[in-house]
């Protein structure tokens, strides 16, 4: 017991030495002003809070890890240190917000508690006045912003964690967004991630399971993309470019006389997020239909394309159905951020998803080790992705229906095998970190809607898993008579999917149960 208690008592000094660490950095970094000082202060604190908070109600005593009495005191000790975090990310912004957002995103990856709590910075992140915003715009476009706009409204459409969005009109009476930078950001920024790697690696050598480096890695490789606007109008008009044959899909024009790459003119658009039930079901816009269209998209962008909207969260999605019209209208907001997936990610994704359908476990382990994942780890990667556990995958994730039910349980265990969850993390291909946050996207968008039964994306992911592996083979194979056998196996795969299509359809239609 008593070397127990010592080896507590050495991890949390150890965690406690962030405050020294503190100093450390900052005489390293003497040239950051006093409000990262203040930002690098209020941040060490919070991390030695957060930790006293866990020493406290979990670490100071021996626990029954399967009573519930333990699982309800940690989720009490998840809620307060998911409480905490969310205030220091209101109040050093920027970064932080970023990485909160984050947070936020990986519904199936981290305890549920900071999940919840952490999403609400995508939708009320903490916002700049006017004159802070037209300071910034005078000093890019070089004019007064009342030379530029007739109106412009100061309460913001929307705050984010690099910028906040105003509607304006253009002197020739057009309507506009304009997207304006944090005029803070790129001041901070690379003294935040800093300190913020500095914070992650200690809690990780105090907490064994608390392995979030790569975070960290995916924000300071990203954050520059993110930071030049010139570029997200670029992605803006390649996925419009991209995808000009979807007709329901709409992509905000760009306003290039009036964009730097910290201000960004856009075309305003207005309609109801993609998770509110209330105005879809006020504008009779079908939630069936809807979910398949958000599927083909997605499922487009990752397996067909690898051109992929990398900041996904339903702010970000706005559908609108006036009633004179036949179809819905999905816009697709906020281009900063885009993954370019490389034809070798997408062949092993692909052949991955395509073994979990078809519940081969050795293809599982096999494409699984192609995108980074060792030993037995292969059947948790497989939860990961498909957002399903292990029974559910060997039963058939096409015959057995997602329910909440499910989802709970699936997000009560996954913590208990947070270490081995964060190993993947660790070690896979930097590229699935983003398309597991659109795999959550679609699949949190389907439960707001009661979709999930009916797996409304299933039939096009898996053409179009079909699809990239088949083009993938085809392009990398010189024979023509190898060729033509790729050919007739990819339209006899297809006219297998197309009457299992039919199926599925008979069996929501009539509710048939396996």
């Amino acid at each position: 017991m008593m070397s127990r208690n010592i080896s507590r008592f050495i991890k949390f000094s150890l965690f406690s030495g962030v405050t020294i660490g503190s100093g450390v950095v900052a005489l390293k970094y003497h040239d950051a002003d006093s409000l990262a000082i203040v930002r690098l202060s209020r941040t060490a604190y919070t991390a030695v809070d957060i930790g006293r908070t866990y020493q406290s109600m979990l670490y100071s005593k021996e626990w029954d890890k399967s009573s519930k009495e333990y699982l309800a005191v940690k989720s009490e000790a998840h809620q307060i240190g998911a409480e905490k975090l969310l205030k220091l990310c209101k109040a050093n912004r920027g970064v932080y917000i970023k990485v909160g957002q984050h947070v936020g995103a990986l519904d199936y990856l981290l305890p549920n508690e900071y999940v919840q709590t952490m999403r609400i910075l995508h939708k009320d992140a903490p916002k700049n006045t006017v004159e802070e915003l037209y300071a910034v715009i005078k000093e890019d476009l070089k004019q007064d912003p009342k030379e530029l706009f007739d109106e412009f409204d100061p309460e913001p459409l929307g705050t984010a964690s690099l910028a906040q969005v105003h509607r304006a009109k253009l002197k020739d009476g057009s309507e506009v967004a304009v997207k304006v930078q944090h005029h803070f950001v790129r001041k901070n920024t690379s003294f935040d991630l800093k300190w913020m790697e500095f914070i992650i690696n200690v809690m990780s050598r105090v907490f064994p399971d608390f392995q979030m480096q790569w975070l960290i890695e995916e924000t300071k490789k990203n954050i520059a993309k993110e930071l030049d606007f010139l570029q997200e109008g670029k992605n803006a008009e390649r996925v419009a470019d991209l995808f000009k044959n979807y007709t329901w899909l709409k992509v905000p024009k760009i306003f290039w006389e009036y964009s730097t790459e910290r201000v960004l003119v856009m075309e305003y658009v207005n309609g109801g997020q993609v998770n509110d039930v209330n105005y879809i079901d006020k504008h009779n816009i079908s939630r069936p239909d809807l979910c398949t269209k958000l599927g083909d998209l997605y499922s487009h962008m990752i397996f067909v394309t690898g051109f992929v909207h990398s900041d996904p969260h339903p702010g970000n999605i706005l559908v609108k159905k006036n009633p004179q019209d036949k179809d819905v209208t999905v816009y697709l907001l906020d281009h900063g951020l885009y993954a370019q997936l490389t034809d070798k990610f997408r062949y092993h994704y692909s052949k991955l998803w395509l073994s979990i359908i078809s519940r081969n476990k050795d293809q599982m382990r096999v494409h699984a080790e192609e995108l980074g994942i060792e030993g037995n780890l292969y059947g948790l990667f497989a939860c990961m992705v498909t957002g399903r556990p292990w029974d559910a995958i060997i039963k058939g994730i096409e015959i057995t229906k997602p329910s909440s039910k499910e989802k709970t349980v699936f997000q009560n265990e996954l913590p208990n095998f947070l270490h081995h969850v964060t190993q993947c993390l660790e070690h896979v291909d930097r590229q699935a970190l983003l398309v597991l946050k659109t795999n959550d996207l679609i699949r949190s968008i389907e439960y707001s809607l009661g979709m999930q039964e009916r797996m409304c994306g299933f039939m096009v992911m898996t053409k179009c898993c079909t699809e990239s592996v088949y083009k993938l083979e085809y392009k990398n194979e010189s024979s023509m008579l190898r060729r033509q056998f790729l050919n007739t196996k990819y339209m006899w795969s297809l006219f297998v999917l197309y009457i299992y299509g039919i199926y599925l359809s008979m069996r929501v239609n009539f509710n048939l149960n396996s």
